[in-house]
């Protein structure tokens, strides 16, 4: 016995950038970008902080479970950068919200971080450590990307996603890898102002080479999902959804083409919201939830890479 998933919750800043915006002050123009990418516009945060979006995340999602933010006693943060180095921003989160418990922490495995935090809370379940547990997801890309480098700035966006977790069978299995290698996406921490040494200025930038991403992406993902599906005697036609990490959707439709499945098993909403790293999977999740297409019963494929390099594959029963 480990966990249901029982409500889902997901926050979009107000601001809304179109690719045509992008083109007012990049050499790009909105066909560039979607043929490519599959993105029309992105939420960017303006007046609003990361813990404004992730309270409101939350919020909905202890409401759609229909249980109080004092009952839960495990909250997993997944950000890479909060609004602030020290405090976390799950210790912030859990004051706003109500939440008593001590076990809470922020996490940072890039786009691949709600899987981990689902690894992370099926062990807390096992153990009787939870019985309700809060995952929440936000990121703020619009401040981690270079606004005049136009091979990664038109693909993210900003954004919260958040799950309550109860304890049930639903969570049947996880898979998760981590190679250590870094050089092809990464985000350079800034050179501060140490004044015993020079040294180059540098900015809190994220560099990704696109090409070795994309051919990474589409292999993992294969491995990953048909390694699971073997281990569990399944077929590629056995899941209801595959929920993938929204990040391009080249990616996503050269891995439905190696299922074989057709387009609607594959959910996006990326062409709302773009890459909003480990947001993305708990985001589209709250908006199938919202929408009523989940159904109980349905087995999801969850499927995710990202920096790392890091990728995952997990099956779900939705028992909501």
């Amino acid at each position: 016995m480990s966990f249901n998933i029982t409500g889902t919750g997901s926050c979009h800043p107000k601001k809304l950038v179109t690719n045509d915006d992008l083109a007012g002050f990049l050499d790009t123009n909105d066909e560039w970008i979607r043929t490519r990418t599959g993105i029309r516009e992105r939420r960017i945060m303006t007046d609003e902080s990361l813990l404004d979006i992730a309270v409101k995340a939350s919020a909905e999602a202890i409401a759609d479970a229909g249980v109080s933010a004092s009952e839960i006693d495990l909250l997993i943060f997944s950000t890479l950068q909060g609004d602030y180095i020290s405090p976390s921003t799950a210790c912030l989160l859990s004051k706003k919200l109500g939440i008593n418990c001590s076990s809470q922490f922020d996490m940072n495995m890039g786009c691949s971080g709600f899987l981990f935090a689902l690894d992370i809370a099926d062990s807390y379940f096992k153990s009787k450590k939870a019985k309700k547990a809060l995952i929440v997801c936000a990121e703020a890309m619009s401040k981690l990307v270079d606004w005049s480098d136009r091979s990664t700035c038109v693909l993210f966006g900003d954004g919260a996603g958040a799950v309550v977790l109860e304890s049930g069978n639903g969570f049947k299995d996880i898979s998760l890898t981590v190679n250590g290698e870094y050089e092809h996406l990464y985000v350079q921490k800034a050179s501060g102002n140490i004044p015993f040494f020079e040294q180059p200025e540098q900015k809190a930038f994220l560099k990704m080479d696109g090409q070795e991403i994309y051919i990474f992406a589409v292999s993992s993902i294969i491995r990953e999902i048909s390694s699971m599906l073997e281990k569990h005697s399944m077929t590629a036609s056995d899941p209801d959804y595959y929920i993938f990490h929204q990040a391009n959707i080249r990616i996503i439709d050269s891995a439905r083409k190696k299922l074989r499945q057709s387009g609607e098993k594959f959910p996006v909403n990326l062409d709302r919201y773009g890459n909003t790293s480990s947001a993305s999977i708990p985001m589209l999740l709250d908006e199938m939830n919202r929408e009523g297409k989940l159904k109980k019963g349905d087995i999801l494929m969850l499927c995710t890479f990202g920096a790392g390099l890091t990728t995952g594959a997990c099956i779900i029963e939705w028992n909501k």
